[in-house]
């Protein structure tokens, strides 16, 4: 039997959305591909909760050093990837996998995200499966910067092209070229259920190109502030949505009200190209994913192209991405009602059933 699903306290109706973006009045920002560098005041009320701080006796688990991965896809480049592996992972068992575009953003213990903190909670908890996450940043030439907080590369990297790019050539660096290199180091799980992918703006649509081109492998996908835009053609998502077979392909997406708008210039001379709209190409991804009838959860905010309210929500998002990953539930069992702790350690007490009525 698994295990109930865990709502998520965001999510709208897609009818409610379009009436309410109607009333809000266009932000005019400069379209931009990565996530802003300020905070604006409507980011500023989104705050991260304990599951993404640190907290005694929670197992932690240990973050690799980065690695090179020279590609064959886009020849001259390398990508930037570590890994993090959690406390309770046991070789014996195959575990799940997560990998995380733009991957230094997600794993920074300063930053929005905090993953190696979220995982090691939601782990411990059981919220999650044991789940190996790869973080893994675009393609550069040698020479070129590694991606940092200031500068996540798209300008001095091949992030443009590799993740706004509506073809294979990402998928295969990650299903030939990462995965392999993976299941060498690693027993990862062989089913596509138990594979995720995640990105910010243009880590967003990369994240799901990869699971477009190749459901195959990857499944689940977490999309925060998605650039689902036309900057090199991700406007038609919603249009090959409709007009492909429904895949088998579970998403949660968030993005802001003041995401950038598509305005270029001011007041009543400023133009607007909805192509360039990411929270109404947001929207459309929202309406052609329900129409289809794909298993996709959303959440709309008040923020900006800023990652504060998906880092505030991502636990949540986990939970609902993964709220029905196998377990057994049996009343007089309890060997899946106790937190999970790494094999040899003690077990930590269940609690105490509540007495019959």
């Amino acid at each position: 039997m698994n295990a109930a699903p865990h709502p998520v306290p965001f999510f709208h109706p897609p009818s409610r959305s379009f009436a309410f973006v109607a009333r809000v009045g266009l932000l005019a920002l400069f379209a931009v591909a990565g996530p802003a560098s300020f905070a604006a005041p409507t980011d500023d009320v989104y705050r991260l909760g304990p599951d993404s701080e640190p907290h005694p006796g929670v197992p932690q688990g240990k973050v690799s050093e980065w690695a090179k991965l020279p590609s064959a896809a886009y020849p001259g480049t390398l990508h930037d990837y570590c890994t993090y592996v959690p406390a309770q992972y046991d070789p014996a068992k195959p575990a799940a996998l997560m990998i995380f575009q733009d991957g230094q953003a997600w794993l920074r213990l300063t930053g929005d995200y905090r993953v190696p903190q979220v995982f090691d909670n939601l782990i411990y908890r059981r919220e999650m499966p044991v789940t190996i996450a790869v973080f893994i940043n675009p393609g550069r030439q040698p020479g070129q910067p590694e991606a940092s907080q200031s500068d996540w590369g798209d300008k001095s990297s091949n992030r443009p092209q590799e993740y706004n790019a509506l073809d294979d050539k990402y998928a295969r660096v990650i299903i030939d070229e990462l995965l392999p290199l993976l299941n060498q180091q690693f027993n990862l799980s062989a089913n596509p259920d138990d594979r995720a992918l995640a990105g910010a703006s243009s880590g967003a649509i990369a994240a799901f190109t990869v699971a477009w081109h190749r459901p195959d492998q990857f499944r689940k996908i977490v999309s925060t502030i998605g650039s689902f835009v036309n900057l090199r053609g991700g406007h038609v998502y919603p249009d090959l949505i409709r007009g492909a077979e429904r895949k088998p392909i579970r998403i949660f997406l968030q993005d802001g009200v003041n995401d950038n708008r598509g305005l270029r210039g001011n007041d009543t001379a400023a133009t607007y190209d909805p192509l360039r709209d990411w929270h109404a190409q947001n929207i459309k991804m929202v309406a052609a994913l329900t129409e289809k009838g794909y298993d996709v959860n959303y959440t709309w905010g008040i923020g900006t192209h800023s990652s504060k309210q998906g880092g505030a929500i991502f636990p949540d998002m986990l939970r609902w991405l993964w709220r029905d990953y196998p377990r057994t539930d049996d009343a007089k069992d309890q060997g899946n009602r106790t937190l999970l702790v790494p094999a040899g350690a003690a077990p930590a007490p269940a609690s105490a059933p509540a007495p019959a009525r």
